[in-house]
């Protein structure tokens, strides 16, 4: 009878617990990309590359190294015209690519700010340069995830606790833990643009925040 009235007795609790961390960021990624258009391939194809080899060198004189500008998505293709009685008909040749760029001083104390550099890129580049947009990140993201797990552990232990003393119960061990981690969102982000023509002052760049968050669920045995 007794041995019944224990397994009568046993039971569980299941809570979810949210942490999160925000963190001022401190990575900038930006996309500079370089459309040159000329009547021939050859001469769209040096355009760009000249073009592509001015950004590069104004972002080494700000002493970024060549291991955070990476080059992609190098393309030439046909512009062409539709006319009537004739079709279409080639005008041009436009060459394109991209480069990443990462920034690593992004701080209000960088000598030269992000803005400086995206400006300097604009002014290297000429008419040719668009900016493909850009992302902000937290590089110690590893050490911010494990504050968000600890934040949310807390929290899904502190409901359990309060659960089991209504019930008049006692927590037990821990049955199972479940975690869901979110990718990194930004909070309140502020507008990064693009320079100012030629000898204009660069548009002011503001980081934001970023958050990280996790939940976890956890199931605990009642004693």
């Amino acid at each position: 009878m007794g041995k019944n009235q224990r397994k009568s007795a046993t039971g569980t609790v299941t809570t979810f617990g949210r942490g999160a961390v925000r963190a001022t960021p401190d990575l900038m990624r930006i996309t500079v990309s370089i459309e040159s258009r000329a009547e021939q391939v050859a001469l769209a194809y040096g355009q760009a590359g000249a073009r592509v080899g001015a950004v590069t060198e104004a972002l080494r004189a700000h002493g970024i190294p060549g291991s955070d500008i990476a080059t992609g998505g190098l393309s030439v293709r046909t512009e062409t015209i539709w006319t009537e009685g004739q079709g279409n008909r080639i005008t041009g040749y436009l060459a394109t690519t991209d480069l990443t760029v990462v920034l690593r001083e992004i701080g209000p104390d960088a000598d030269p700010g992000p803005a400086e550099v995206i400006a300097d890129c604009v002014e290297a580049g000429g008419d040719d340069v668009r900016l493909g947009g850009l992302a902000l990140s937290v590089a110690d993201q590893a050490g911010l995830l494990a504050q968000a797990r600890d934040a949310a552990w807390d929290d899904a232990l502190a409901k359990a606790a309060q659960y089991a003393v209504r019930a008049s119960r006692v927590l037990g061990p821990v049955i199972e833990i479940t975690e869901n981690t979110a990718s990194p969102v930004p909070v309140a982000p502020r507008l990064m643009a693009v320079s100012a023509p030629a000898g204009g002052a660069p548009v002011p760049i503001e980081a934001g925040e970023t958050e990280i968050s996790a939940n976890v669920r956890a199931t605990w045995q009642l004693d």
